[in-house]
């Protein structure tokens, strides 16, 4: 049996990043989001009937989202709500596809808020320095402080997601210290699996 491996941490801390260097399949829930985005018709209906005001455009228009997100946060748990549940089934597809490796790795944001996680779960904790972070996050081609703020709101804190995960790494942004640290913690959890 593979182990699920979660990856939690702040916007921008470098979750993806570290997610790639261990070598084993990614479950990648903002690349699955975008897909769904692009390619799930259902989504889209479902979006305009909730936010008519705002979502006009198929393929859904991620523009179209940042504003609905803008005037009213509420409206990000309207599209939470709507695109989870797709996101859950992709996951269950992922794990389906990816059940003969050793270690499957979820970068999922909201893995805890939306209790995809599982008791036996390993989960990692993502840490940097915070000007780190707004650095990078200001560099993002679509950067928008009250997009973020808002997405922050709808996560638990970082103290709590800290707490519930097995392993800290400490991200410096460079490559050559997070493969150091990501080969330290996947060597621990193969041995965990195979002395089990």
């Amino acid at each position: 049996m593979y182990k699920r491996v979660g990856i939690l941490g702040d916007i921008g801390v470098g979750k993806s990043l570290v997610a790639k260097q261990f070598g084993f399949p990614v479950f990648n829930a903002d690349e699955a989001v975008n897909n769904i985005y692009k390619k799930n018709k259902v989504c889209y209906k479902k979006l305009r009937k909730k936010l008519h005001k705002y979502i006009k455009s198929y393929p859904i228009n991620k523009k179209e989202l940042s504003k609905a997100i803008i005037s009213n946060k509420k409206n990000l748990k309207t599209i939470v709500n709507v695109v989870h549940p797709i996101v859950r089934k992709e996951m269950n597809l992922f794990l389906k596809k990816n059940k003969n490796h050793k270690i499957v790795i979820l970068d999922i944001p909201l893995l805890v808020e939306n209790k995809l996680n599982k008791k036996e779960d390993i989960l990692i904790f993502v840490e940097a320095k915070k000007k780190d972070i707004r650095k990078r996050l200001i560099k993002r081609k679509n950067y928008n402080k009250t997009l973020i703020d808002n997405f922050r709101k709808i996560q638990k804190s970082l103290i709590v997601k800290k707490k519930l995960s097995n392993y800290t790494i400490k991200n410096n942004f460079k490559l050559i210290t997070i493969k150091k640290n990501v080969k330290l913690i996947k060597d621990k959890i193969l041995h965990e699996r195979n002395s089990t």
